[in-house]
């Protein structure tokens, strides 16, 4: 038989879906379960969006489009961003993807080489240290904590930057803290960057945006506002607070000259995004759908407010309040020391099911699990309940 290659060692599963498959099967069994596991906007994709892709289908819109996106979508997307965030943006430097994953995958695919070094945040999103070990690229975790809002400090990264250091990669909001990164701390990390580029040791600055929009309260700058950063790259997606995670869509800014490199890419990794979802997501960005999304926001900062003092009030620790995203990172060490085996117990006895903190690093995972608010408040206040007898001594 043949041998899987070496670098399917780094590939591991993720253990949110082995929470998801068994709360499935509990389901089957009659019992009442409650996901708060898996990262995915419970409401549907907004009505205007879905009236787009009938209309697109219904002219017969199902062909490949060229690999970079139609036009019309890249347009949008650089006038949303001069609108929401007063950034003028080029479409020709943005590329359409088949999701925030496609594009992530696109771009380093474009600028790993083996044996390459990757920094990323610990906690973080599992798949992003996966895909720099795809490339046979060495991710580099920089522990974060709420001391320091889980975001690395300049120190941190300082200190973890070697000769082989090919990339920053950050997000913002992040998965699994909801932390968020303001312009002064990106301002600091790229004028770093530029510094090791000028002392011939030049690296890219990738910012995961995929939460932008689910903010609550704070103040969210695009890492695009920073001025002279030649080699900065912004992966979005219409998962999250677009609500199309099923459409398979997302989006890259890159500079300029990085574009005809990630067009061939893509030319031959997946030829193009997915046309039906494209033509939809032109509908994403009309006043319509921005409302309907921007009620959806209230709705996940209320379901915020509600959940966070009640957790803490159980026992769980959540020293830093999350300001995007719709997660709660919290730590679990007042009721195990394990808490996948914690996580599995109130699966089985309450029917909550979330997910331990082994999905994001390596950084304290028996003392974390994640919180996705990803419901509604009314099955918000029956996971509180059926969490308070299980845990009350």
């Amino acid at each position: 038989m043949l041998n899987l290659a070496k670098k399917m060692e780094h590939i591991e599963h993720f253990h949110v879906m082995k929470v998801l498959q068994r709360a499935k099967q509990l389901e089957k069994e009659g019992r009442s379960i409650i996901h708060m596991e898996v990262g995915e906007p419970d409401f549907a994709t907004p009505e205007p969006i879905i009236r787009a892709a009938n209309q697109a289908l219904a002219k017969g819109m199902t062909k490949y489009t060229p690999a970079m996106g139609i036009m019309p979508l890249r347009k949008k997307i650089a006038s949303f961003y001069q609108s929401r965030y007063g950034v003028n943006i080029s479409p020709q430097r943005i590329i359409i993807t088949p999701g925030a994953t496609g594009g992530l995958q696109l771009v380093l695919a474009a600028l790993l080489n083996s044996g390459d070094e990757v920094l990323l945040p610990d906690p973080g999103y599992p798949c992003n240290r996966h895909y720099v070990s795809l490339f046979n690229a060495l991710p580099v975790a920089l522990n974060v904590d709420a001391d320091n809002n889980f975001q690395p400090t300049l120190d941190s990264i300082k200190q973890h930057w070697s000769e082989k250091t090919r990339i920053l990669m950050l997000a913002s909001p992040a998965n699994p803290t909801g932390s968020i990164l303001n312009l002064d701390a990106l301002k600091e990390y790229a004028q770093f960057i530029n510094l090791q580029a000028e002392e011939e040791h030049p690296a890219a600055f990738i910012v995961d945006e995929i939460y932008h929009g689910l903010t609550y309260g704070a103040k969210t700058d695009t890492a695009l506002s920073l001025e002279n950063h030649q080699n900065l790259f912004v992966i979005n997606s219409f998962s999250k607070y677009f609500g199309m995670t099923g459409w398979r869509l997302g989006w890259v800014v890159a500079p300029e000259r990085y574009m005809e490199a990630l067009d061939r890419l893509a030319q031959n990794i997946f030829l193009c995004a997915p046309t039906p979802s494209q033509y939809a997501a032109i509908a994403a960005f009309d006043r319509e759908s921005i409302d309907i999304m921007e009620q959806r926001k209230a709705a996940f900062q209320k379901r915020r407010d509600f959940l966070l003092p009640a957790l803490k009030e159980l026992g769980f620790k959540i020293p830093a309040t999350p300001d995007g995203a719709f997660y709660l990172y919290a730590n679990s060490q007042t009721f195990s020391n394990n808490s996948m085996k914690l996580a599995s117990e109130i699966l089985e006895k309450t029917g909550v099911a979330i997910t331990p903190g082994q999905d994001f690093g390596s950084n304290e995972p028996d003392k974390h699990v994640r919180f996705a608010y990803t419901t509604g408040l009314n099955q918000l206040e029956d996971v509180v309940n059926r969490l308070k007898k299980y845990l009350a001594p």
